[in-house]
């Protein structure tokens, strides 16, 4: 049963240890289904990727449950119609009181056909925000490898134990760091003159192909 064209974009929110899926009316539309017709799931999902697409988004599906890191993809899904789209979905990290990382929480796109007005004004303002609210998560995340020589996932899990002992959402503790670097003293000038010969002989050392 068809539903008429699909609206462009819809919100989603995903619990890692559940597996538990909620999707709007748009993400349902973008998907074939009438509005309130059908509870999405994991199994659902997964049963509209393009069957060249299906492995890899089970495993970002996977990947995403286990390491409680947003789900972000781009991928073919075939609609309860029998359409094919392609879909871009971008995920935010959604935590409960404690700051704890639970699920993610962003939006399917349907880029299948030339973007329309919604689309662009979606584009032009929950997407940069998306973006940059990542982005500025990591850079922190670069600041705290660079200063403990961490990883990428040690640094995520300092900033999560700040944001759980603080009772303040990890973003914003991100934004405050990046904005009080300059506070920092200078590092040391053996440093800098180290951190300009490495920065300068970079191409030196790539490996080639």
């Amino acid at each position: 049963m068809g539903t008429g064209k699909p609206q462009a974009s819809g919100n989603f929110r995903f619990w890692y240890d559940e597996q538990r899926w909620e999707w709007s009316d748009e993400v349902a539309a973008i998907h074939g289904y009438p509005a309130g017709s059908t509870t999405p799931s994991t199994e659902l999902l997964l049963s509209h990727k393009h069957p060249d697409d299906r492995d890899y988004v089970a495993d970002a599906i996977a990947k995403s449950a286990a390491n409680h890191e947003p789900f972000c993809s781009r991928h073919r899904i075939i609609d309860a119609t029998g359409t094919l789209r392609h879909v871009i979905v971008l995920g935010d990290t959604m935590t409960d009181e404690n700051g704890t990382a639970i699920g993610s929480i962003g939006y399917f796109i349907d880029l299948t056909d030339s973007f329309d007005q919604q689309r662009q004004e979606t584009l032009d303002t929950a997407l940069p925000e998306l973006f940059e609210v990542r982005a500025v998560i990591e850079q922190a995340k670069g600041v705290l490898m660079r200063i403990y020589r961490i990883n990428s996932d040690q640094a995520f899990r300092v900033l999560q134990w700040r944001s759980q002992e603080t009772n303040v959402k990890l973003r914003s503790l991100a934004t405050q760091l990046i904005a009080e670097l300059n506070d920092l003293p200078p590092c040391p000038p053996q440093e800098q003159t180290a951190f300009d010969h490495l920065l300068l002989t970079l191409h030196e050392r790539i490996p080639a192909r």
